[in-house]
């Protein structure tokens, strides 16, 4: 039986603090970089979102067990038995989460550890050829485990880098593009990606490098090509900045307000996410940002909201 909830306040005047959870696009491209860091790199204000805890989790585990297997290595330490049924290949479920199964099928090409990367149902719906195709052509082993082009995907370590120069399409996710970026430092020979077209995700790929950049890895960008060689990480703190998409929803209902004084906490002027361009869009509903107090200051007084017409 459905019933309906109906939600009054008996004026349109919201005012407040909201502290919002850091943002998923930047903290996923952060945790690979932490991994591939060797601990040199480290993630401040990680993201609550389901995709961001999940993939933090499996990171984590993957970094436990390598430390685990180099101490059985070295002799420090005996495996378990557990250890040993599951040597050849361990099963890493990412259900649903597909920023999760890009980046991670990036990474784990380029491990020792042999893995069998598999999600969802829908999830095993979802392509992922463009992405094994490039991987492959660059060194990794990798088969499908049940349909060509879907995940499942075995990830058989044993990589050996074959090529330095790769061409992948301008018009495909952004996430195919960023996944091969973020494994670059990592590559004996470096990456030199071409991209073909027009590149229809471009503030993505540019918030991809810049975090590299923080990270201390450089790169060039001529034309359609961008370069990352063989380099290390530097020692430093990526801080995963609020999530300007959340933020939006606070300047929706700002402007829906008669008026309005809301403090975002933490957001900066000078963000990686091309959704903070909402500051623009909502001056024209009479709302002011001002960014101040490690954060940004809405503002809205009564009857400064443009007519607008919906057709």
């Amino acid at each position: 039986m459905m019933h309906n909830i109906i939600l009054k306040r008996n004026n349109k005047f919201i005012n407040g603090t909201v502290n919002l959870t850091g943002s998923k696009s930047e903290c996923n491209r952060a945790l690979i970089i932490e991994a591939l860091s060797k601990g040199k790199v480290r993630v401040e204000n990680v993201s609550d979102a389901a995709d961001a805890v999940l993939l933090a989790g499996i990171l984590r585990e993957n970094q436990e067990s390598r430390a685990k297997s180099q101490e059985v290595l070295a002799g420090n330490a005996s495996p378990d038995n557990s250890e040993i049924e599951n040597c050849k290949s361990e099963i890493v479920d990412i259900g649903p989460a597909g920023t999760a199964m890009r980046f991670l099928t990036a990474y784990y090409a380029i491990q020792e550890d042999e893995v069998i990367l598999t999600g969802s149902k829908r999830m095993k719906e979802r392509p992922i050829g463009i992405l094994v195709d490039a991987l492959r052509e660059l060194g990794a082993n990798i088969d499908y485990e049940e349909n060509d082009g879907y995940p499942p995907i075995k990830l058989k370590g044993g990589f050996k880098q074959q090529t330095g120069q790769i061409s992948i399409k301008g018009n495909i996710s952004s996430q195919y593009i960023t996944a091969l970026l973020l494994i670059a430092p990592a590559l004996p020979l470096g990456l030199e990606l071409h991209i073909e077209g027009k590149l229809t995700s471009r503030p993505y790929v540019e918030m991809t490098l810049a975090m590299l950049e923080t990270s201390g890895i450089k790169h060039t960008w001529e034309g359609n090509v961008i370069a990352i060689s063989n380099q290390e990480f530097t020692t430093t703190s990526l801080y995963v900045e609020p999530d300007w998409s959340a933020a939006s929803y606070w300047y929706a209902i700002a402007a829906l307000a008669d008026e309005a004084e809301l403090f975002l906490t933490g957001l900066t002027p000078y963000s990686l996410q091309g959704d903070s361009v909402i500051t623009e869009i909502m001056a024209n509903f009479g709302i002011t940002s001002q960014f101040r107090d490690g954060g940004v200051h809405l503002k809205k007084r009564t009857n400064l909201s443009p007519a607008v017409s919906l057709t």
